[in-house]
């Protein structure tokens, strides 16, 4: 299964206890389904459980609906309906709906607490959401060709600091969130608590990836500068020993230079260490400066005679 249908099959897992919130999650399934208005409504997923759930809940409120499976060249279509005259205005009356609105927007009054909203949420994201595989990106939607639904669910999720956007995405409103940390909280707010923790290691698996791989850079960057400058000393070095000026060199330098020569993979720090008695690092630093100063300008002179 996809990790999206693995979220939802957790959700749909979760028991909803409280009449009031059997009602908001009633109330989110007419929301995000394919239509709800004066004929009823009509819910259209690929996935039979989330069917199932929709009906459940609509029977816990004495509403009865029917499931429809309808072959498309995709797959199976699962068709959950509220369809019956009675059915449908006991929906519209319990919702607060007349069935005729031009625009829908979420009404307030079908919420009575804090857990109605857990149960809204999960059931519209069981309805009209989808989420990446945190393994690509980390990416959570909301979609509905419902303009005036889409801007009052963004309110909501934003109310919560989720911190959602909206677009649109031909003519569908979409509303998602791409923080890593937000799509976990959200989960776990939703009832998938596997799924959240899922989010959450892979977030920190890239993490640990990426520092490593900094450190990595960093270590390979410092080995570079290392080589080069063991590199300049050395050419330094047989440059002065070609041209018979090595010896004239200050004892301290040619000592420097020795040392180089002798341990070309020690860092200046581990150069500095080796003498006897031990030199600072900055003191070594400065002599091998100046020997390549020396051969520099021994050189320049050369090719200028």
């Amino acid at each position: 299964m996809s990790f999206s249908l693995d979220v939802k099959a957790e959700i749909v897992s979760k028991k909803i206890v409280s009449p009031c919130c059997v009602k908001a999650a009633c109330y989110a399934v007419a929301c995000f389904a394919k239509y709800f208005d004066g004929r009823g409504i009509v819910l259209q997923t690929e996935v039979e459980s989330v069917a199932q759930f929709a009906k459940k809940m609509f029977h816990l409120c004495d509403i009865q609906g029917t499931i429809e499976a309808r072959e498309r060249a995709s797959g199976v279509i699962y068709e959950f309906s509220v369809k019956q005259p009675e059915a449908v205005e006991q929906m519209l009356q319990m919702f607060g709906h007349n069935g005729n609105e031009t625009t829908l927007r979420i009404h307030p009054e079908n919420f009575s607490c804090e857990r109605c909203y857990h149960a809204f949420i999960s059931a519209a994201f069981l309805c009209g959401g989808t989420i990446t595989d945190p393994e690509k990106e980390y990416s959570l939607e909301f979609l509905t060709p419902k303009f005036s639904l889409a801007r009052d669910y963004e309110a909501m999720l934003a109310e919560r600091e989720f911190q959602p956007h909206r677009t649109l995405r031909r003519g569908t409103s979409v509303i998602y969130i791409k923080a890593s940390e937000r799509i976990e909280n959200l989960l776990a707010y939703m009832g998938a608590g596997k799924a959240a923790m899922t989010i959450m290691n892979s977030r920190m698996f890239k993490e640990v990836r990426n520092n490593s791989n900094r450190i990595s850079n960093c270590e390979a960057a410092n080995i570079s500068k290392r080589v080069q400058a063991s590199v300049q000393v050395k050419k330094a070095v047989r440059y002065l020993d070609d041209q018979g000026r090595l010896e004239m060199l200050s004892q301290p330098l040619q000592k420097a230079a020795e040392m180089r020569l002798r341990y070309p993979e020690y860092t200046l720090s581990q150069l500095a260490e080796a003498f006897d008695p031990p030199l600072s690092k900055s003191g070594l630093s400065h002599q091998l400066k100046k020997i390549i100063d020396i051969a520099k300008a021994l050189q320049e002179r050369n090719e200028n005679a």
